[in-house]
């Protein structure tokens, strides 16, 4: 790797390589702010250790399967990936489905100590990691280098939080990122929980409440939506308005959903494999009978940049409401439109662009702020677009 290490990423890999060769905890966690060159530093680590063991194993691995495609992207393009080292995501990784007589996959289990043939688990967006996934991963008595950004909000509905408190901290920012005006603003966003509303490149802008020209400019952008966009907002209310107005400008017919929709997962179920937040396409659905006394639609759904799809029955009802259905269901699936997006489900998501509407709730204290707008600037690759609040 030609890539010069800063001073704090050397003594940060030097840590990790002492700890990886006499690791006297079984895992480590490395927390990184956007742009202080943490996949260039697992890149190096990579490296050290397939030159001093060639028979190595590492399973690079994520909770998303969108977060493990550009995890990959990032590996190899530093030249990071080995032949015999896995990146993908942790479910593919651990777990493996058990089918009826027919071949239908019934139900996930846990791959057998005794099956896995990996050495060493680096885990990337760590923070996604719950409680129960991480004592299977750790069930396999593996060295685990668990690593993410110790700024983002916390993960939604569980205390346990891999980042909380990492072990090992980045939080320079990597001269090869210094000029990137994402990653400016991610830094203005962490520490002062306010951005000026002004241009910082052709495609990085912050838009004034008083714009005169701001519905004009809100409308070009939603109406050029397109698969690398998310739309990201704080209230719920704000997300069911635009994912209608997104709806109507592609031209879907009715206000139910329809082949080609875009949809959020909004409860995990670990049987299925789908977990809260994971985005996916419509590709099939007809209304259904009624299911436990509930209204549902038969739906298949294929999910990005994952390989398997959910088949089953979704609650009807769901759709375009602000807060989970209380339904008392083992077998029903909630999902609602996917085009606007609350910043709590983002996490983990990227994307080339991304449209931000700064909704700061009453209850929400300046730390939380913070997070949150930081949170929502870090999805962005190469475009950003904020809406003052």
């Amino acid at each position: 790797m030609d890539i010069e290490l800063s001073q704090k990423q050397k003594e940060i890999l030097d840590a990790i390589l002492e700890w990886q060769k006499r690791p006297s905890n079984q895992y480590l966690t490395l927390g990184g702010y956007a742009g202080t060159g943490k996949t260039t530093l697992l890149g190096y680590f990579n490296e050290h250790i397939h030159l001093t063991n060639n028979k190595i194993k590492v399973a690079f691995c994520t909770f998303t399967g969108k977060a493990s495609t550009v995890l990959s992207r990032k590996l190899r393009d530093v030249n990071a990936v080995k032949p015999n080292d896995y990146i993908g995501t942790i479910h593919k990784l651990i777990y493996v489905p058990e089918t009826d007589d027919d071949g239908e996959i019934i139900c996930w289990k846990k791959l057998e100590k005794k099956n896995f043939k990996y050495d060493l688990i680096v885990i990337d967006e760590a923070s996604m990691v719950s409680r129960d996934i991480w004592n299977d991963l750790l069930s396999y008595d593996k060295p685990i280098l668990a690593v993410g950004d110790h700024g983002q909000l916390p993960p939604v509905g569980d205390t346990f939080n891999l980042m909380q408190n990492p072990m090992l901290r980045l939080e320079e920012i990597y001269r090869q990122e210094q000029d990137n005006p994402i990653i400016k603003l991610s830094e203005i966003a962490r520490k002062y929980g306010e951005i000026p509303a002004r241009e910082f490149s052709n495609t990085v802008k912050k838009y004034p409440r008083d714009y005169e020209d701001l519905q004009s400019e809100v409308g070009d952008l939603l109406s050029s939506y397109n698969d690398n966009t998310l739309v990201l907002v704080g209230y719920n209310s704000t997300r069911i308005l635009l994912n209608n107005e997104i709806r109507g400008l592609l031209e879907f017919e009715t206000p139910n959903p329809d082949i080609g929709d875009r949809v959020i997962c909004l409860k995990n179920n670990s049987n299925e494999r789908i977990y809260n937040g994971m985005i996916g396409q419509i590709q099939s659905i007809e209304e259904g009978d009624s299911l436990d006394g509930v209204k549902i639609y038969n739906a298949r759904i294929a999910f990005e940049d994952e390989v398997n799809e959910y088949i089953g029955p979704i609650a009807a009802e769901q759709f375009n409401q602000k807060e989970l259905l209380r339904i008392q269901s083992h077998v029903i699936n909630f999902f609602d439109f996917g085009y606007a997006i609350t910043v709590h489900k983002a996490q983990g998501s990227q994307a080339d662009r991304v449209i931000l509407f700064e909704e700061r709730f009453p209850r929400m204290d300046d730390d939380t702020w913070r997070r949150w707008l930081y949170t929502a600037v870090t999805r962005a690759v190469s475009e950003l677009y904020i809406i003052a609040r």
